[in-house]
C-alpha cells in the first residue's frame, strides 16, 4: 500500500462501524474494496400498498417519528400486535 494511502480500521462494532463512515469517505479507501457476489432470496420482504385513511397515517407518522421508528415499522408492529391480539381472541 501507498505511504499515502489510508487503511480501513478494524471496528469492533456496527455502531462504530457507522460512525466512521458517517466521517469518512469511500472514495478515499476505494483501493482496499473487494468485488462482491450475492443473490436476492425470491422469499425476501415484499412491499404491498394498502389504501390508509390520510389521517391515520399522519398519526401515524407522528408516533413513529417519536419513537424513533419509520412508519413502515411502527404498522408492522402495530399490525403484529392486533393480529396476536385477535388470533388468541378466536382460540
Amino acid at each position: 500500500m501507498d505511504a499515502d494511502k489510508k487503511a480501513v480500521p478494524e471496528l469492533e462494532s456496527y455502531e462504530a462501524i457507522g460512525e466512521f463512515w458517517d466521517t469518512h469517505s469511500l472514495a478515499d479507501y476505494w483501493d482496499e474494496t473487494e468485488p462482491a457476489e450475492f443473490e436476492i432470496s425470491p422469499t425476501a420482504r415484499r412491499r404491498y400498498l394498502v389504501a390508509v385513511d390520510p389521517g391515520l397515517l399522519k398519526r401515524a407518522r407522528s408516533v413513529a417519528r417519536q419513537r424513533g421508528l419509520t412508519t413502515e415499522g411502527l404498522i408492522n408492529l402495530l399490525l403484529e400486535q392486533r393480529l396476536h391480539e385477535v388470533e388468541n381472541s378466536l382460540s
